[in-house]
């Protein structure tokens, strides 16, 4: 018998595995946040014996190093990664046991792509591989992108990406499992998944790595890459160097006049409650940015690098999920945090802002007023409303002299990024709309939504 666990990291569109047998098992590219995995093996009753990484990530901090310091397992990293901290490494066809009693191995399978070095490892059950976890290579109906490394590589990578994928079909089984890291909703995924599962049998059927001549592939994939989000710049050094062990405990607690004092000095004071609660009332010159959200992703993004943040939440538990979010990105200890009724957190009146639909923007006299998309730009090529002025969130805090006078409605694709944005014209000072929509709406709300 053997088991694999599924460890979702869902704030980042990752996932990490657990897979073992009767005594031992071994974890696949771990989060920072290692208590999650040891609690698995708890619940198992086994030992991490080994811990693996498919790549040095670029999205988020790993937890492997503490991992396999903590519980003396193996760190198996591939040989190719530039790395400064001692591990195992790992060559293409290296075999590892990782359970005796259940005939489990780990079998490595060099798989660049996603970065030169990438290995994907096939856990193989008396000489059948039954599962392969992919990291950033094959995923569910797509790859994982080519272009995070350096864009004089990508081309490269991308037809490396293609020989990888193809090398996967061509010699595991069609009934093996294909269990990515990436691909969930994470900016490393170069498509959006099909499913929650798969195996390199439906692979096969349907991923275009698998059903398309190398050229074609390259081209569609080069032509389809998105935004990168600018803190990754930041995250394959600290991996490279080893992510120091973290450190969950509460912030120090902040009163209105220290929320007050750090807005004054330029500091990110982040409120985490839903857009909702937001808009009706509100710190002025805090952002909002809603911890069921893609929290750690967009903050890390959109804040200064290194920039000193405050946490405003509804609860305890609201802040602690938050924290243990950003930790997985670099952003380890909040300067300073309130919890409970925002009327407690300013000495000042709350701010507030309205908030829309798309038939609402539909039913005003068109004049007077800006319409903001704060869209990528992948999706705005899909369409838009016309005569709306584009800003992509991410770039909107630099690019905030480029929106027109006169108040401003703004929408994404469905709420949540529209109230970042409205939050940031909010506290600069701007007359501002939230949209609180479906963009699918906009077309039936009547607006003119043409493709360019």
């Amino acid at each position: 018998m053997f088991f694999i666990d599924t460890i979702e990291v869902t704030g980042l569109g990752n996932r990490s595995y657990l897979a073992g047998g009767e005594l031992a098992a071994v974890a696949v590219d771990p989060p920072r946040d290692i208590d999650r995995v040891i609690a698995a093996a708890a619940r198992r009753g086994v030992r991490i014996a080994h811990v693996v990484e498919t790549h040095v990530h670029n999205d988020y901090l790993t937890g492997g190093l503490e991992l396999a310091r903590i519980t003396g397992a193996a760190y198996l990293v591939p040989a190719g990664a530039r790395v400064s901290y001692d591990r195992m490494p790992v060559h293409d066809g290296d075999r590892r046991e990782i359970d005796a009693a259940s005939g489990l191995m780990l079998r490595a399978l060099v798989t660049p792509g996603h970065t030169p070095h990438h290995t994907s490892y096939a856990l193989e059950q008396n000489g059948t591989a039954v599962a392969v976890f992919t990291g950033g290579s094959l995923l569910i109906g797509s790859v994982g992108r080519p272009d995070l490394v350096e864009p004089r590589l990508t081309e490269r990578l991308a037809r490396a990406q293609h020989a990888s994928a193809n090398r996967l079909a061509d010699e595991l089984p069609d009934d093996t499992a294909v269990l990515p890291t990436h691909g969930f909703g994470s900016f490393c995924s170069s498509g959006r998944p099909r499913g929650e599962s798969t195996t390199i049998g439906r692979e096969k059927a349907s991923n275009a790595a698998l059903v398309r001549d190398v050229d074609g592939f390259v081209a569609d994939l080069l032509a389809g890459l998105d935004d990168i989000p600018a803190y990754y710049t930041h995250m394959a050094p600290a991996n490279a160097a080893g992510p120091a062990p973290v450190d969950l405990t509460p912030p120090a607690a902040a009163d209105a006049d220290e929320i007050a004092a750090r807005l004054a000095a330029g500091e990110w004071v982040v409120d985490l409650r839903n857009r909702v609660a937001f808009a009706a009332g509100h710190v002025a010159g805090s952002f909002n940015f809603e911890a069921e959200g893609q929290l750690a992703t967009y903050l890390a993004w959109l804040i200064p690098w290194g920039r000193p943040v405050t946490l405003l939440a509804e609860s305890p538990a609201q802040l602690a999920a938050a924290q243990r979010e950003l930790v997985r990105v670099g952003i380890d200890r909040p300067a300073a945090a309130a919890t409970g009724d925002p009327s407690n957190w300013t000495r000042d009146e709350l701010a507030s802002f309205p908030r829309a639909t798309f038939a609402d923007l539909a039913a005003r006299p068109r004049g007077g007023f800006v319409v903001l998309d704060v869209r990528r730009n992948a999706e705005r090529a899909g369409g838009f409303v016309d005569g709306s002025v584009h800003i992509p969130v991410h770039a909107l805090r630099r690019r905030l002299h480029e929106v027109p006078d006169g108040q401003v409605w703004v929408h994404c694709a469905g709420g949540m990024r529209a109230a970042v944005a409205a939050s940031l014209l909010a506290a600069a000072g701007r007359d501002v709309v939230a949209v609180d929509d479906s963009f699918d709406a906009a077309a039936k709300a009547g607006l003119t939504v043409r493709t360019p």
